[in-house]
């Protein structure tokens, strides 16, 4: 299986909320859902909102999309944000993987993860 490599990163425009969803029938998906994960007790979406004043961030990897079976992709970004103690929430496609970070910590974090081998576009 191909090993986790050097990735680009695009950060996305604006902010992003978290919400619990405890009933996914009642969330009304529109233009500002980033993610929607559904788990056994529940789940949470990833809402853009430009206003949350504890906003999140949102780092993109998927612009190259990688091969489905290669190992370590997502952990070869979040590692450098871990060992920088930088909380992450993170979503997954098909084609890429979702990372966000305290939006008042992205900085912080674009710096973590260069030093990392990675390429971020601001």
């Amino acid at each position: 299986m191909p090993a986790a490599r050097t990735q680009n990163l695009r950060v996305l425009e604006g902010r992003y909320a978290l919400q619990r969803v405890s009933d996914a029938r009642a969330l009304v998906p529109d233009s500002d859902l980033l993610a929607l994960v559904l788990g056994p007790d529940g789940g949470a979406a990833m809402r853009r909102d430009d206003t949350a004043e504890d906003g999140w961030a949102a780092l993109w990897n998927g612009d190259d999309a990688h091969d489905p079976e290669a190992t370590g992709m997502l952990s070869a970004i979040v590692a450098p944000l871990a060992a920088g103690e930088l909380p992450v929430w993170t979503a997954a496609s098909y084609d890429g993987d979702l990372v966000l970070v305290p939006a008042d910590r992205l900085d912080e974090a674009v710096g973590m993860l260069r030093r990392a081998g990675h390429h971020v576009t601001v």
